[in-house]
Formats: C-alpha cells, sequence, structure tokens
C-alpha cells in the first residue's frame, strides 16, 4: 500500500485530520474539502469524480443576451418573482418543442437553480392538505432533497428502486400510497446517482397512481435531454423527453440550465406547474398562505419566501437560449454529448481493472452512459473503495448517501475529467487492481 500515487503517508495524514469518521457518510462538499487539502499538500492532481459540475463552456448565445440586459439596467431593478415575459413564454414553447406538452406561460416560474424550486414545491405541496404529511422520495436521489426536508420539518419515505423497476414498481408505490399520506413524489430522470432513466411504462405507472391517490409528482429534469440512446436534439419532432406529464395532470417539473445549458454559475431553473395543478383550489394552503391556489400559493407565498426573484439578467440569457434551442439553431444535446462519450470510455477503463457497473440495466436493457455511473469492487464497501481510491488520485462520492440499498458502490462523474487525464486515470485503475485483486476473496471471506 505504500507503493500508491499518491504518498501515503500524506493520504492517511488529511483523512485523519478531516474527522469525518467513515467517509461513506461524507457528503459530497466534505469529500471536495478533503481532496482539495491533498492536492495541495501532495502537488498530485487528482481524478475528479465527486462533485457533479459542468465541465464544457456555456454557449455565446446566453452570455451575449445577458450582457444586453445588463447593458439596458437591468442590474438595478428587481425581477418580478413569477419571472420576466420573454423567459416564461420561451419556458413553455421550448416544452412544447422538446417534450411534446403543453402548458401555459403563467406556470413557467424561473427559480434559483432547480434546487430553489423543489424547495419551494416541498413547501407548497406537503402543506396542501393536513391529511397529507409525507413525502415520497424514489431513491437513490440527491441527498440535499432529504436535507430540505428535515429543514422543513416534512417528513419523508424513500426506498431504492434498484429491485422495483417496470411492473414491480406499481405494487411498491402503492405500499405506501395506500396509506393516504404521501402529499407528493420526487424522482430524477435521468437519475442522479445511478443514470437510470425510467421508462414510458414505468412513468405511466407513476402517473396512473397520481390520479388515483391525488397525489402531486415532482420529476427532476435536471439533466434534460442527456438520455443518450435516443437523439432528443430535434425540436418539434419525436422521441421527445419522456414525462410523467403524459400520464398525469398532478405535476411539476424541475428544470435546470446547469448541466443541459452549462449555465451553472448563473443558478437560474425554471419550476413548471401543470395548467390543471397552478389554477387548483387547496383549502388546507390557507394555513400558512393568502390563498388557496396552489400557483399562487408557490409563487408568492414559498418563492416570495425564499427570495425575492431570480437572477434578472440570467433570465434573459436562459430565455435567448432556449428561444434558439426551440427555433434549431441551438443544438444544446449535440453540445453536452460529449458526457457521454468520456463515459463509455471511462466506465471500459473501470471494467478492465475489476470494477463492475453497480446500477447497470433499465429493465431489459444496459443504462446509458451519461453525466455519472456507478461502480463497485469485489471485496470492498463504498466507505472503504472511496478511501482506498484516495490513495491512487482517484475521487468519487459513496452511493451511501444517496439513500442507495447498494452500499458497497460509488457514483462517479465525468464533468471534470478532460480527455488529456485519461492515459493516468487508465493507469491508475490499473495499478489499483493490481494491489487490490488478489486481497478481495480473502477480505470476503473474512466478512
Amino acid at each position: 500500500m505504500n507503493n500508491t500515487p499518491v504518498n501515503h503517508e500524506i493520504v492517511s495524514e488529511k483523512i485523519t485530520a478531516s474527522r469525518l469518521g467513515s467517509l461513506g457518510k461524507a457528503n459530497i462538499r466534505e469529500i471536495v474539502h478533503l481532496v482539495n487539502r491533498i492536492e495541495e499538500a501532495t502537488g498530485e492532481k487528482f481524478i475528479r469524480m465527486e462533485m457533479g459540475v459542468p465541465g464544457l463552456d456555456p454557449s455565446p448565445i446566453g452570455i451575449d443576451a445577458e450582457i444586453e440586459a445588463l447593458k439596458r439596467g437591468v442590474a438595478s431593478v428587481y425581477p418580478m418573482i413569477e419571472g420576466v415575459e420573454v423567459l416564461k413564454n420561451e419556458a413553455s414553447r421550448f416544452i412544447r418543442k422538446f417534450m411534446g406538452i403543453t402548458v401555459e406561460p403563467r406556470g413557467c416560474i424561473p427559480t434559483v437553480g432547480s434546487l430553489q424550486a423543489s424547495m419551494a414545491a416541498f413547501m407548497t405541496a406537503g402543506r396542501s392538505d393536513a391529511c397529507k404529511d409525507t413525502v415520497l422520495l424514489i431513491d437513490p436521489g440527491f441527498a440535499v432533497h432529504k436535507q430540505q426536508l428535515k429543514i422543513l420539518g416534512i417528513k419523508y419515505e424513500c426506498f431504492d428502486v434498484y429491485q422495483f423497476r417496470g411492473e414491480r414498481l406499481r405494487d411498491k408505490l402503492e405500499s405506501y400510497l395506500g396509506n393516504k399520506n404521501i402529499s407528493c413524489i420526487l424522482y430524477s430522470n435521468p437519475n442522479n446517482p445511478s443514470w437510470i432513466c425510467f421508462s414510458e411504462k414505468e412513468l405511466q405507472i407513476i402517473g396512473e397512481l397520481a390520479e388515483k391517490y391525488d397525489t402531486v409528482i415532482l420529476e427532476d429534469l435536471a439533466y434534460f435531454g442527456m438520455d443518450f440512446r435516443k437523439d432528443l436534439s430535434v425540436p418539434g419532432k419525436p422521441p421527445y423527453q419522456v414525462s410523467v406529464a403524459n400520464y398525469t395532470s398532478n405535476y411539476i417539473l424541475l428544470l435546470s440550465s446547469s448541466k443541459a445549458f452549462s449555465y451553472a454559475g448563473q443558478r437560474t431553473g425554471l419550476l413548471i406547474i401543470s395548467d390543471r395543478l397552478f389554477t387548483r383550489s387547496y383549502p388546507d394552503l390557507k394555513r400558512f398562505y393568502s390563498s388557496d391556489k396552489f400557483g399562487h400559493a408557490l409563487v408568492y407565498g414559498s418563492l416570495y419566501s425564499l427570495s425575492a426573484g431570480t437572477n434578472h439578467s440570467s433570465q434573459y440569457g436562459l430565455a435567448a437560449m432556449l428561444r434558439a434551442a426551440s427555433d434549431g439553431e441551438y443544438n444544446f444535446v449535440e453540445q453536452v454529448r460529449e458526457y457521454g462519450e468520456r463515459a463509455a470510455i471511462i466506465k471500459r477503463m473501470f471494467l478492465a481493472s475489476g470494477f463492475r457497473i453497480v446500477y447497470d440495466m433499465d429493465e431489459d436493457m444496459p443504462v446509458g452512459d451519461g453525466f455519472y455511473f456507478t461502480v463497485a469492487y469485489p471485496g470492498f464497501s463504498g466507505g472503504e473503495l472511496l478511501e482506498k481510491l484516495l490513495y491512487y488520485g482517484i475521487s468519487a462520492i459513496s452511493l451511501e448517501i444517496t439513500g442507495s440499498e447498494q452500499k458497497e458502490g460509488l457514483r462517479a462523474c465525468v464533468s471534470q475529467i478532460s480527455r488529456n487525464q485519461f492515459p493516468d486515470l487508465e493507469q491508475r485503475l490499473k495499478s489499483f487492481h493490481k494491489h487490490h485483486a488478489g486481497l478481495t476473496s480473502s477480505m470476503t471471506k473474512e466478512r
């Protein structure tokens, strides 16, 4: 173990100094901080796979439009909470062109990233019915959503979908919904961290149960259009981004500009409320809001409490990119296809060095290549594997913090790995496998 690519003593020292205890329970930012300290102390550049940050340049279309807005003086003016008109109109048009669904512009609300959108949705949907005091999370998922619910004092249930794909999903969901206490269900599609994608059959099941039990569905589309197994790049022509919106009107869509548009730094997302849900009356909302109308309560109650509007100039930048995409002038999917190409190459390297893919199937077809993938190595828990890989200059996060029951796995993100790092990654993985291939069988016996 002393013969590792990164100085063994320094890595051990920094892990001890971090006082994190089990690295399997460390959150993303804690791992980022630890790896930064190791890099500073050793001078070794890590293969950074722990944090899902964009690794591509943003489109000049958005930047130029935002600069023009700033020159017009929008920086000195509060934006309306419900968003600037041009963005609302373009958002409505964009989801019609790329999802094949219709939502009026009034239901297309800009937010400070999709995390603010989920916070506002939890606040509103979670208080719309006094008898429904619990949120259901389909895991694995983004750990911060659980943190939001804890802060709000809203109860939640969760389950790992790994064993409940296809028709089995129906019975699993009904085991929770039958208690009649679930206000809303949240999942991401494509999924962070596993990159699984729900099929049309699974989305239909979710939509049918949303109608049957009158439950709001929060569909997190942070990685919009990034299931590269299908070409989702042509506006107005199928195939479209799959969505539960085709099977229920009880939905809220959470769209991010961070990944699909590489606009993460401007913190501008979209919360899309179905026309029916926007105007629906929930008398129990009056306990907390001035109106019992869902859309009014969410915009002028929840969002107003969180932030008096979303960054003014970036709304114009996002509107310009949406317009260009809908006009067929800007192929945003082609721009981010690089992530899928990187993932395909990197996954092969891991597999060649004795690793396996944890979440490997979408029902009867292999999981696609995209922003994330999941790996495990025989004989190691996720936390143990994460710690071992740090000595080889490779960082990731444990699936344990994502709600996954596959606790031997790690989530790896490809966005920060440049192609010129591929030879280094391959060599480090080979070195790891050489040092550990003979140990895994004996370690497994001891367990």
